[in-house]
């Protein structure tokens, strides 16, 4: 009897341990087949319930507990290596006691996957912004390319000039990141699948870390938050603001969470924020125009106004200041992380972007 019971137990335990992950993770590989299903069922309405959860939970509290996570994390995960070091030291080292731990990493990362993929990842799959918007991104010429630019710059410049001369001060960070809040509120108006409820937006508690990695902002699947580095020169936090709110939506694509965040940004009534989403598509596509004709980009480039001028040295300048030797190996992991989640053109697919642009403004001219 005793012996029975020991095998229904050890049962059970097998079933919790392997059984059921295998199965949710096999589970969650079939229904990323089915884009169609992701989008009307999963990123429409059973991630939008999941996340404003998760973002009603941690948006009351005035710091990032993703962060934290990860900080507790990374604090775990250096002493379980220093106990790693401490067993080979004092040779109490076993192949049963490395078998052991490495079945405990791979159902701890069973998990985890699990855990991502149904608070967030299967977003990756969904049909997103071309269907929503039916927009079909196509092959653009150099000549769009540089129309898309000279629209950029006129929008720089004009609203630049809307928000005063080289003496104007830039608003701080903690307003740019509420009023992103007010931006997708007045781009509802107009989109109604831009509908955010359940504000959490937080600057990061690694701000030294992240621009040291080259982050912009990041998205915690965990919690829900949206964390912005606030680092970064200050013309750039409303559009980065809206592009990690993008994420939040549903909008996994890097590509897509920038264009979703330019829709919200340009359409949010807030000239600081038209200014800054210009400014960092501005970066972007002229960085592209200046790989496929570099002479034309350096014309256009002259029609800068003098103030935009000085943010765009600004702006370099940050970039040289955070160059390091580790920035390039971090871009490398998370080049081989898009890549694995359906985003072939990896750390690339930020650029994008620029296609989206292009094929929005042959139905609705840049503002």
């Amino acid at each position: 009897m005793e012996s029975g019971t020991k095998n229904k137990l050890s049962d059970r335990k097998f079933l919790l341990k392997w059984v059921i992950p295998v199965f949710l993770v096999l589970a969650i590989y079939i229904i990323q087949l089915f884009p169609a299903w992701i989008e009307k069922n999963y990123s429409t309405h059973w991630y939008v319930f999941i996340s404003r959860l998760l973002r009603s939970l941690t948006g009351w509290l005035p710091f990032s507990i993703g962060d934290l996570f990860y900080i507790i994390t990374g604090i775990r995960l250096l002493f379980w290596l220093i106990g790693l070091v401490w067993v080979f030291v004092k040779k109490r080292f076993t192949w049963k006691r490395l078998g052991l731990g490495v079945l405990g990493v791979i159902r701890l990362f069973l998990w985890i996957y699990i855990w991502f993929n149904l608070a967030w990842g299967l977003n990756y799959n969904r049909l997103g912004i071309a269907y929503q918007l039916h927009l079909k991104t196509e092959e653009y010429s150099t000549q769009e390319l540089s129309e898309l630019v000279c629209d950029l710059i006129d929008t720089l410049n004009t609203t630049r000039d809307a928000l005063g001369d080289s003496t104007y001060q830039y608003p701080p960070e903690k307003a740019s990141l509420l009023a992103a809040h007010d931006a997708y509120e007045k781009a509802e108006e107009k989109f109604p699948f831009l509908e955010y409820r359940r504000y959490s937006v937080k600057p990061s508690l690694m701000t030294a870390v992240v621009s040291y990695a080259g982050y912009s902002g990041y998205y915690n699947p965990f919690s829900g938050e949206a964390q912005v580095n606030t680092d970064l020169p200050g013309f750039l936090i409303p559009y980065i603001t809206c592009h990690e709110m993008g994420h939040q939506l549903g909008y996994a694509s890097e590509s897509e969470a920038s264009f979703v965040g330019y829709l919200a940004a340009t359409n949010s009534g807030n000239t600081f924020f038209r200014y800054s989403a210009a400014f960092d598509l501005y970066l972007t596509a002229s960085g592209e125009l200046y790989r496929r004709d570099f002479w034309a980009a350096r014309a256009i480039a002259t029609s800068l106004n003098p103030v935009v001028r000085k943010d765009v040295r600004a702006y370099r300048e940050y970039i040289f200041g955070k160059q390091n030797h580790v920035e390039p190996v971090v871009k490398l992991l998370y080049d081989q992380y898009l890549k694995a989640n359906q985003q072939t053109s990896g750390i690339n697919s930020y650029n994008e972007v620029v296609g989206w642009l292009i094929a929005y403004r042959k139905k609705n001219p840049l503002r």
